[in-house]
């Protein structure tokens, strides 16, 4: 319980831009082309990754690396944290960082056409057999 608190409060401390509803996050990936039929594994995904905030930046990680944005999308893969566009996805992390959620989007679905929802953990943890509400959305 104690860890729970501690990473909420790391959450929210570390929320300084956008985050989103649930409602404004089903139409942000429904508006980049996530299935309807997966939409609230995405939804359950981003609320354990990131709480649905746009900016947030992990600590580091025991491999030294950092995790960015609404999907948490790791440096050590994903994300290039040098200034230039690079790793598997082509972006810089502060890319991923953005309101407009247009390339963490399309590295997010990257991800999962490689891996699926098992490359989050926070998806695991949370989501596997618990799914969120949105149909008041």
């Amino acid at each position: 319980m104690k860890c729970l608190v501690l990473l909420l409060t790391f959450i929210v401390f570390h929320c300084e831009a956008y985050q989103m509803s649930r409602c404004e996050l089903v139409q942000n990936l429904r508006n980049h082309g996530f299935p309807e039929k997966k939409l609230r594994d995405w939804v359950c995904l981003v609320e354990a990754q990131s709480s649905s905030c746009t900016h947030l930046v992990s600590k580091l990680n025991k491999s030294g690396h950092r995790e960015y944005g609404l999907f948490q999308l790791s440096d050590k893969y994903w994300c290039s944290n040098t200034g230039k566009p690079g790793n598997d996805c082509n972006v810089t992390c502060s890319d991923l960082l953005s309101d407009d959620i247009t390339k963490a989007a399309r590295c997010a679905k990257l991800v999962y056409k490689r891996h699926g929802f098992n490359a989050w953990n926070g998806w695991k943890n949370k989501c596997q057999n618990s799914l969120p509400d949105i149909s008041f959305c």
